[in-house]
Order: structure tokens, then C-alpha cells, then sequence
């Protein structure tokens, strides 16, 4: 692959060891951790703290070989910080025709330039997203009528909602090239604009991608007390990102018993939880890049967001401003749960060799037409987005034929459904765990109602 000789200079000045399978899982831990790449042995716990993905991926798949992971998130020139980690060789390395065959699609895909963006596309976004605050804003100042103010919050709501689609491109790679360039648009669209932070979504979303539907790993499937896709989670699992137990007690049971009746009221809220978990990471001592910069956008947006409320002429239009601006993100967050909850979930670490196996069984993709691509901001195509993070999404559906022929070729599902046939699979799913959580025989723990807190959304 792209880092096949790049270590070349380095195995002349070292003495590599030889190291088997057994022996590379035994390291796995935060203070001795190993990874395997391209049949070559890396002890990267020093960089562990430097990981701009952090360190949750390497923590998650440490002990691994993870060569499919690290071609599938990570640019050529990631390689060159390979062989000051370089320790030795993996003896028993082999690679399946499922992953040969996915680096060499891979391989084709950056030869063909087809992870080159078009920054038409972000320019005009940028254009369409400054029009909207700008008809927001000029709806609450120059207006004293009620429904233009419930206009101005939902055209608010499709701002933060590009926003998010923004976000999520240049979160995955850089959308310009140039580190301080990225890292502004990033807290431009995130904090400044949208009120959530950058780095709170890099971390949450890395980790959903590396163990995409692992009940104790991915964040993006732990929703207890609210929501349960499946009875495993009655056994109260622990979580290894939010490093606590997910305990399924009795208010748990309740909450998750009417789930599929709750499901789209708590979807058309769940911005207020973003807005918790950007503070309760900003403020907690987690390691943040840039945390002082992080902070102070987040200060300007509710800055300017209270000030905006302040010219709505009473408590009432406040609040039905902000719940219609809430309602229109909420419908970007029953697509993120569409993606997933009704797709296969295991509660195991997720497998480095599994890859690519990990990321079609756990994605269900929407089928939808081209000229409502602006509207699922690309993850629509989430069996293609999950196995190529770093592809543009208006690129995803151009290769969407190549990767149905992979997974035909190698018996793996590829799933797609429309919009509303996904919005039956996942009321279907809801109702079937809640019928579950109704049997009371099973008993639970006591409750922890801090939990709520701590929700997904």
C-alpha cells in the first residue's frame, strides 16, 4: 500500500522483533499498547495522547491488526509517522480476500482522485447557510407577527442543520488542506453557529465509526434510560466510552417500555442534550485541543442566540421559537438513529480484521434521489460512507454499484431502503425491545435518574 516501503530506513537502523498474534493482544492498555499495520508491529503508547483522532480508537482496537481501519481513516501521509513507532514484525499476518480486495478498491478510488473535494459545493452551501441566519434574524427584528417568528425558528433549525452536515465532512477530512483553515471552518459551523462542539462530535463520531453497532463501545447506540435497540442492554452493559454501566433500572424499563411512542418527541428535543454534552466534555478533564478556542466560541453563540430570543416579544414566542428550530434538527437525528438502530448489534470490542464485515452488517443505507442528496447531507449512502469515511458525499453515490459488486462478491448484506420504509424498520425494532422491557418478572437495579443526563440523542 502507500506505506509499503516507507519504513525501509528505519528497519536498516533497528533491530526488529519477530511477534506473534498471542503476544501482540497482550498488549492493550492505555500505558502498553501495540497495534499491528500491514503485517508490521508499532508500540504506539507514546502517541497515544497525540492521536488526532483520540484516543479512543486506539484504545478500542489496541492489541489489533488494524490495517483496513487505519487505510479507511487516514491520509498517505499519515504513513510517514509509522516508523518512529516501528518495533517489529507480525508472524502470523495474513490478509482475507475480503480485506485484499477492499484495499485494492480503496487504493483505485484515490487513484482515480475521486476523495478530492469540490469546493464549489461548500462555497454555495456557506452562501445558502449565511441567507438563513440572515432571513432568521431579519424574521425576529423586522416582524412583530407570530408565524414569521415560527418561520424564522425553522429556517434557523435547516441552518444548524447544514451546519451539521458541514461539520461532519470536514470532521471526517479536511475540507480545504491547510490545519488552521479546517480547524476555524470547523468551530465556525459547530460552535460559533450550531452551539456544539467540534471536538465533543470528533470524539463521539470516531468512536461510533471504529465500533459501529458494538452495544458497549459505540456511543451512538447508548441511549439508556431513554432508548434500548435490544433486551441485551437490559443486563445493564458497561460502557467503555462513557466509562460507567449503563444500568437498566426500574425507570429504565418504563422509559424504554413506551420507547416507540417516545422515539420522535425526544428526537425533536435532543439538541438540548448536544448542548449538555459539549459542556460536560469541555468543562470535564479530558484531554481537548484548543479547549480555551472550543470554549469561547460556544460563549459567542449563546451570546448571540439569547440576544436574538431577547427581540421575540414574549416567554411563549421564545419558547415556540426554539422548539421549532429544535423540531427541523430533529429530523437530522432520527436519521442518524435510521442508519443504524435496525441493522444487527453485538456486544463484543469490536474486531480489527472485522472491518469491513463491522461496517456493512451494522449500516442500513436510505434510498433516495439525487436531487434530495442536500437534504441526508450524504449518509444516505452509509454502508459507502462507513466503509470510505474519508469520500466527499457528493461522491458517495458514484460509487455506490462498485461497492454493492464487493459485498455481493464476498456475501456480505447491503441493505437500502426508503426513508419511510426505515422509519417502519426502526418503530418496528423500538416496539419489539419495549414489549421486552414490559416483562416485569425480570428484575432491575435500582435506579440512577443522574442517567438521563448522560443520553444520547
Amino acid at each position: 500500500m502507500e506505506f509499503a516501503n516507507q519504513d525501509e530506513k528505519e528497519r536498516k537502523s533497528k533491530e526488529l522483533r519477530v511477534v506473534s498474534t498471542v503476544e501482540l493482544q497482550k498488549h492493550a492498555s492505555a500505558d502498553d499498547l501495540w497495534i499491528s499495520i500491514n503485517g508490521k508491529v508499532y508500540d504506539v503508547t507514546r502517541w497515544l495522547p497525540s492521536h488526532p483522532g483520540g484516543e479512543i480508537p486506539l484504545l478500542s482496537l489496541a492489541g489489533q491488526d488494524v490495517t483496513d481501519t487505519f487505510l479507511a481513516f487516514h491520509p498517505p501521509s499519515a504513513a510517514a509517522l509509522l516508523p518512529r513507532y516501528l518495533i517489529g514484525t507480525l508472524m502470523d499476518y495474513q490478509v482475507s480476500s475480503l480485506s485484499s480486495d477492499y484495499r485494492s478498491t480503496l487504493a483505485d478510488l484515490k487513484k482515480a482522485g475521486i476523495f478530492r473535494k469540490d469546493l464549489s459545493i461548500y462555497l454555495l452551501l456557506f452562501a445558502l447557510i449565511s441567507l438563513g441566519i440572515c432571513g432568521s434574524v431579519a424574521g425576529v427584528l423586522l416582524s412583530d407577527k407570530w408565524w414569521v417568528h415560527i418561520v424564522s425558528g425553522l429556517l434557523l433549525g435547516c441552518v444548524w442543520t447544514q451546519c451539521g452536515w458541514i461539520g461532519h465532512d470536514a470532521g471526517h477530512s479536511p475540507l480545504i488542506g491547510k490545519p488552521f483553515i479546517d480547524s476555524c471552518i470547523g468551530l465556525l459551523v459547530g460552535n460559533c453557529i450550531s452551539g456544539i462542539s467540534i471536538s465533543w462530535w470528533k470524539r463521539n463520531h470516531n468512536a461510533h465509526h471504529i465500533s459501529c453497532n458494538s452495544l458497549e463501545y459505540d456511543p451512538d447506540l447508548q441511549y439508556i434510560p431513554l432508548f434500548a435497540v435490544s433486551s441485551k442492554l437490559f443486563s445493564s452493559l458497561h460502557s467503555y466510552f462513557y466509562e460507567r454501566k449503563m444500568t437498566f433500572d426500574r425507570i429504565a424499563r418504563i422509559l424504554v417500555s413506551y420507547q416507540h411512542w417516545t422515539f420522535y418527541p425526544v428526537m425533536a428535543v435532543a439538541r438540548i442534550n448536544l448542548f449538555a454534552q459539549t459542556f460536560i466534555l469541555l468543562l470535564s478533564n479530558k484531554k481537548i485541543q484548543n479547549r480555551g478556542m472550543e470554549i469561547t466560541c460556544i460563549l459567542f453563540f449563546w451570546a448571540w442566540f439569547i440576544a436574538l430570543l431577547s427581540f421575540l416579544p414574549n416567554n411563549l414566542e421564545r419558547l415556540t421559537f426554539i422548539l421549532a428550530s429544535f423540531a427541523v434538527t430533529g429530523i437530522q437525528h432520527v436519521q442518524f438513529c435510521l442508519n443504524h438502530f435496525s441493522s444487527p448489534v453485538y456486544n463484543e470490542r469490536p474486531a480489527g480484521t472485522a472491518f469491513v464485515q463491522a461496517q456493512v452488517n451494522g449500516t442500513l443505507n436510505l434510498s433516495t434521489p439525487s436531487w434530495m442528496d442536500w437534504f441526508h447531507g450524504g449518509l444516505q449512502f452509509q454502508v459507502e460512507h462507513h466503509l470510505f469515511p474519508r469520500l466527499p458525499r457528493h461522491n458517495l453515490r458514484k460509487i455506490s454499484g462498485l461497492v454493492k459488486s464487493l459485498c455481493a462478491k464476498h456475501g456480505l448484506p447491503y441493505t437500502s431502503v426508503s426513508f419511510w420504509e426505515a422509519n417502519v424498520m426502526i418503530i418496528h425494532t423500538l416496539r419489539s425491545a419495549a414489549l421486552q422491557a414490559r416483562d416485569w418478572s425480570k428484575p432491575a437495579p435500582k435506579n440512577l435518574l443522574w442517567e438521563a443526563v448522560n443520553a444520547q440523542g
